[in-house]
Formats: structure tokens, sequence, C-alpha cells
């Protein structure tokens, strides 16, 4: 047996307090799994239209179905440690305690992928975000099109939010044009000569949205002319770093997912900790109780362990039951063909049959 205990009765009720207690302890680890992937999942929506792709939301996804699966399972739990003292309670669990365990294993490894995958998804969210903050500066400007009218809210509203501008910094302003036509004058030469001067025929200039504009600048606000000293009075094109937000939008929203992801990696380890735990202690509280259903006298002492046989004869055991389950569901393909032979013998036998039920004629 591996990591045997011996259990009194005194101990055996204290273990299945102690684990009632904590098994309620992990349905509200549950309820705060499942809170947190909604919230996730509600962040992320939130900035779905500056997003090209939705891998990032398996995350939120995973934690959500996690919750629910660890209230239900720990829920379970407080009910067998309610019953487990009742000889004439327990016993309806014992066949259910099996699937229990596999379904709260599974739990602690799905969690630990979890935490892997908020790592991992760093490079699909940024990628995500170049995309998604590309095309949401090159319709800013559509304000009349349908489908991206609000583009431009979402838009000035997250540089203002997160103080950053453009998708790298300030200068993709500049490759686009985000001033819609309709507020352009045609007939002035200088709207004209920008549009002549441009390959595609855009409305191009050195200059920012509002919204890119520092709030804590000294002087009032820099949109146009930007790269040009003389433009404006006491202005160094380099040095003036006040004027606007020099971070790019995608390092600050990458920047804020990530670091919502990566603070939930001690609350899901803690959780998984906790689970683990209920599953330990749960599974000496059955093994405790049904050494003492089985003796003479069910207060004696009895004995607790993890598992029956060691763990490389557990492991051969469970090998050897799935391979038996998966052999039984296969279905032999030769099963319902006939071999020549026993055709033969099965129309020879019915010959008979017949010969035997036909009446004998008179003489």
């Amino acid at each position: 047996m591996l990591l045997k205990m011996k259990f009194t009765q005194q101990r055996r009720v204290r273990l299945a307090q102690g684990l009632w207690l904590m098994s309620w302890l992990a349905v509200m680890c549950g309820v705060f799994i499942f809170c947190l992937g909604i919230y996730l999942k509600t962040e992320l929506l939130r900035r779905a239209e500056v997003m090209d792709d939705t891998e990032i939301h398996v995350v939120p996804n995973i934690l959500m179905m996690v919750g629910l699966a660890s209230i239900g399972t720990n829920w379970v739990a407080s009910r067998v440690c309610q019953d487990s003292l009742d000889a004439s309670r327990f016993p309806r669990w014992k066949g259910f305690l099996l699937a229990w365990f596999v379904v709260a294993a599974l739990l602690c490894y799905v969690l630990i992928a979890v935490v892997v995958l908020s790592y991992a998804l760093q490079g699909h969210l940024e990628e995500s975000l170049k995309v998604g903050l590309r095309n949401g500066i090159r319709f800013y400007k559509d304000t009349d099109v349908p489908g991206r009218c609000f583009q431009k809210e979402t838009i000035d509203r997250l540089q203002m939010e997160f103080r950053c501008c453009g998708n790298n910094n300030f200068r993709d302003w500049f490759e686009v044009q985000w001033v819609s036509n309709r507020y352009l004058d045609f007939t002035s030469k200088d709207v004209k000569d920008r549009i002549r001067s441009n390959v595609d025929g855009r409305y191009l200039l050195d200059g920012i949205p509002f919204s890119c504009c520092n709030p804590v600048s000294p002087r009032p606000c820099l949109q146009y002319h930007l790269t040009d000293n003389s433009a404006h009075y006491n202005y160094e094109f380099q040095s003036e770093e006040l004027n606007l937000h020099s971070r790019g939008c995608r390092q600050a929203l990458t920047d804020y997912y990530m670091g919502l992801m990566n603070s939930t990696g001690p609350g899901v380890l803690s959780v998984i900790l906790i689970q683990m735990s209920v599953l330990v202690s749960l599974r000496y509280l059955q093994t405790a109780v049904e050494g003492a259903m089985a003796l003479e006298n069910p207060e004696d002492d009895s004995e607790g362990y993890l598992l029956e046989k060691g763990v490389k004869e557990t492991f051969e055991d469970v090998k050897a039951n799935v391979l038996n389950i998966l052999k039984f569901a296969q279905v032999d393909p030769t099963a319902d063909e006939e071999s020549p032979e026993a055709a033969d013998a099965k129309k020879a036998a019915d010959n008979d049959t017949e010969k035997a039920a036909s009446p004998t004629p008179a003489s």
C-alpha cells in the first residue's frame, strides 16, 4: 500500500469534518475561478474591435468551465463527508467515487494547463492586437460607413484610457489618411497638393488625433506639423516628448492583458493546491471508512492509503483495464461473415430438418 496511515474512530471523524470544511472552501475557489473567467472574457470582448482573432479567449473559456466543474465536484465531496460515518448511506458512493477522483485529477491538470497557456499565448495576443489596431487606425475616418461607425470612438477612447498613440507609436498616423474626405476642402490648394503628392491619392499629414495628446503636457496640444520645428514656437521635435503619448497601443494593451492573466497565476495555483488536498484527503477517508466497515466492530482502528498497490503496479492495472475496455469495444469485421464450411453445414442441417418435418406417404 502507498502512504499507509492508521486511523482511529476519532481521527476518521476529524478527517471527515476537516474535509467537509475544505470542500466548501474549494467550492468558493471554484466560484472565484468562474468569476475570474467572466472578468477576463469581458475585458477581451471590450477590445474585440481591435483584436484580429479570438484564440486568446480559450483561457477565460477554460476558466469558466473549470470553475463550474469545481463547484459541482467539491459539493459532491462535501456530501460524501456527511455520509462517510453512516454505514447505511456511505456504500452508495462506493461506485461513484472512482469517477469523482478522475474528474478531480483532470481539473488539476486543466488548471495547470491554463497557467501555462496564459504565458504561451502572449505571442498570439500581440499579433492579434497588431493586426486589429492596424485595421482600426485605417478605418478611423470611416464614420459614415456601416460597421465602422464607432471605430473612431473606440480608438480615441482606447488612446485616452491607456495613454498610448498609434499601433507601435505616433508615427503610424502619418501613414494613413485619418481625416474623412467629408471634412476636406478640395478647393484648397494645400489639400490638392497633398492628395496629388501621394500615389494612392490619400490625404496624409504629419499629424495625430486629439486623443494622442498628453494631458499632463505643460503646453497646449500640438496635433499638426509635428516633425517641423519651425512650425511652432519654442518647439524641438526630438526632445518634445510630453506633447503626446510616446507608447504604442499594442504594447500598452499587451502589458495590460498579460498583467491580468499573469496575476491569475498565483490564485489558480492556490486553487490547485486546495483541490489536490481535497482529492488526497477524500481518498484517505474513503479507504479508512471502507476498512472500518469491513471489521467486526466498525469503531475499531482501520488503515487508510492512497493506492492499494505501488505506483507501477497501479499504472499497469489501469493500463490493462483500459486496453480490455478498448478491445471489448472493438467490432470484429469478420464476425458477420460465415465460412464456406459453416454455410454448407447450416444448409445440410436445414435440409435434414425439412425432411424430418415432411409427412411420410401412406403405403
